[in-house]
């Protein structure tokens, strides 16, 4: 009957064999048979008493470190459990017994093996001890950040909101924790929206969902078509499930949902010549992010009704054009290179730039840098818009750089990477220039709205130093000059 295998002494032949004379292995026992046979259990037993039960442990889990060393000790002291440590056994001997230089080899790379592994456990530590550095400094900034805006800047809005300190810790990002409360503030109400005018708002909107347009009309002429009113019901039921689904929180059952949908149909009777438009769901789920429902409608009401969104929204050709022809110059100005590369291949403004601002980055960016750019927007107004337009395309100047086809590249613009960094972009933002050649962004802007003038067409007059014109009859088809 075949014997069991028994576990070698450490240092020794993994595997002990037995051959028909009786004769061990690897231990010095001499050998007549090249049939391998495993040991009796009596040699087995012997040969227990002098090995360890850590020999098995090649095959098996490491036992957990008992002593109060440091984790990455522990591990290190049980590399040799692994299966690395198969190279520094001998092998059977019915195989061929290994050289001295292959020996050498051997041990040279277990020696390798182990000493990247203890160098990569180091490193991982000390990465991990730098990571909660990190985030203890970030804390403890926030932290105090909390307690300057709490007591120091929102007590004094209006004195403070100029202030350098002030304008510092805003450009640093705002506390989550007192964000809605520096955003309404930021935006203001302009307009004067109430409470109570929000609820008239809602509940116009219900009934006509509800009834097709004929409760609440009041004459003022919003969704006066029906098939204009279904549109608008049906675009926003489809803007909303599409709003951040990632967060799952604005589609139907989602905590969200309904605020939602009530600040966007509020907003299409309160603005019914503006009406609902595609990408102002984000705006609206941003600020609910930040504030209440009624605090949300109020903020979204007037940040539309600023110059930059009011044109995107309305779709004035004019002011659009003239928003894209600032850009394109501002971006000469910062990356001319791009700036050709872009133009020779046909990626437009229009072509990515329309989305990024008409949901101010919510859409094409990660939410914490998308709030981070609507912090300092709130602060510096639209010309802050343009500024990071163009830090976008300095992050990712080499990719597009690469891109030889429009769509390819327009599609990298549409959808950018999820990994983008905050504190990557706004290190870049702060080498972004929004002036050229000494013209502030208000004059370089004010000049592509203004259209030129025509030229004054003169006349000289040969004889007399004023001239007279008189409308002569038909046969005569052009005025005499007198």
């Amino acid at each position: 009957m075949l014997g069991r295998l028994t576990s070698p002494p450490i240092g020794g032949n993994l595997f002990s064999w037995r051959h028909k004379d009786g004769g061990g292995g690897s231990d010095g026992a001499s050998s007549t048979s090249s049939s391998p046979v495993p040991s009796s259990p009596v040699a087995a037993t012997n040969s227990s008493s002098s090995s360890s039960s850590s020999s098995w442990r090649i095959f098996s889990r490491p036992p957990r470190a008992t002593t109060s060393s440091p984790d990455v000790q522990s591990r290190n002291s049980e590399v040799e459990a692994g299966s690395a440590g198969l190279i520094m056994e001998t092998r059977p001997t019915s195989l061929p017994a290994k050289t001295y230089r292959e020996q050498l080899k051997h041990h040279q790379e277990y020696q390798a093996m182990v000493s990247a592994a203890r160098k990569k456990e180091l490193r991982e530590a000390k990465e991990r001890k730098k990571a909660q550095a990190n985030l203890q400094r970030q804390e403890l900034q926030m932290a105090t950040a909390v307690t300057t805006w709490n007591n120091d800047i929102l007590p004094k809005w209006d004195q403070m909101r100029t202030h350098k300190k002030c304008r510092e810790l805003w450009w640093l990002g705002l506390p989550s924790c007192v964000r809605g409360k520096v955003w309404k503030l930021a935006i203001g109400n302009d307009l004067n929206i109430t409470p109570e005018l929000y609820n008239i708002m809602v509940q116009r909107s219900l009934e006509k969902v509800e009834h097709g347009g004929e409760c609440g009309s009041t004459g003022s002429g919003e969704w006066s078509d029906p098939g204009d009113q279904e549109a608008t019901v049906d675009l926003i039921r489809l803007d909303v499930s599409r709003t951040f689904p990632h967060l799952c929180i604005f589609q139907k059952g989602g905590p969200y949902h309904d605020p939602l949908h009530n600040v966007l149909g509020a907003y299409a009777c309160y603005r019914p010549d503006v009406g609902y438009v595609q990408g102002m769901s984000f705006l609206a789920a941003t600020l609910l992010l930040n504030m209440t429902e009624v605090n949300a409608f109020t903020a979204f009401t007037n940040l539309i009704n600023r110059p930059a969104h009011m044109a995107f929204f309305r779709v004035d050709q004019p002011m659009m054009e003239a928003y894209y022809q600032t850009f394109e110059e501002l971006l000469g100005a910062n990356l001319p290179q791009l700036a050709d590369h872009l133009h020779s291949i046909g990626v437009t403004p229009d072509l990515y730039v329309l989305d990024w601002l008409l949901t101010v980055f919510a859409r094409p960016l990660p939410l914490d840098a998308a709030v981070r750019i609507w912090d300092v927007y709130l602060r510096d107004g639209e010309e802050f818009l343009l500024r990071v337009a163009i830090g976008i395309l300095k992050l990712y100047e080499g990719e597009l750089r690469a891109q030889e086809c429009t769509a390819t590249a327009a599609q990298f613009l549409t959808r950018l990477p999820d990994d983008l960094c905050a504190d990557s972009l706004f290190r870049v933002l702060s080498s972004v220039r929004t002036s050229v050649h000494r013209r502030p962004f208000a004059t370089i802007l004010q000049a592509h709205m203004t259209p030129p003038e025509p030229t004054p067409i003169t006349t000289t007059n040969i004889t007399t130093t004023s001239t007279t014109i008189i409308t002569t009859p038909s046969s005569h088809p052009d005025p005499v000059v007198v």
